[in-house]
């Protein structure tokens, strides 16, 4: 059975459309090229993202079913949703208010392991998938042959 783990970072200050633009970046790759990815991404929300990643593979590690190799641990999902906005007040001219909406985020992060790849065995009876295929002559070389 594949081991998967999840983390969830509530409330963050950043609106959830900011954050999704990184966890694009990330969505389908192993767990040490997204945390390098992170590291070189020139955003804010990128540092965030990467403790909630690291945190997922601490849940991962944690669990009875895994195998110990992180290599094989990929990032099967990462989204972030909207979070309750503050609402604020700014003074605007003639006496009038604008509204300043300070919008926060849910990062989640799904990781999962990767199945082993198994190759398959030819069995003694097989002789044929035991033996290497045979170069044929191209039609080049058996033209130049007859002439």
């Amino acid at each position: 059975m594949a081991v998967e783990a999840i983390a969830t970072a509530r409330g963050i200050r950043t609106s959830a459309q900011k954050a999704g633009l990184v966890c694009e970046l990330i969505r389908g790759k192993n767990v040490n090229q997204a945390l390098a990815t992170l590291q070189f991404t020139r955003k804010t929300i990128a540092r965030e993202i990467a403790k909630v990643l690291r945190s997922a593979v601490a849940n991962a590690q944690q669990q009875d079913s895994f195998s110990g190799d992180i290599d094989r641990l990929y990032v099967s999902a990462a989204y972030a949703n909207q979070g309750p906005s503050f609402k604020r007040v700014r003074p605007a001219p003639m006496g009038r208010a604008y509204r300043v909406v300070k919008r926060t985020a849910h990062l989640t992060v799904k990781i999962a392991e990767r199945p082993l790849k198994i190759a398959r065995v030819a069995a003694q009876g097989d002789a044929a998938a035991a033996r290497p295929a045979r170069a044929r002559k191209s039609t080049k070389t058996a033209a130049a042959a007859k002439a």
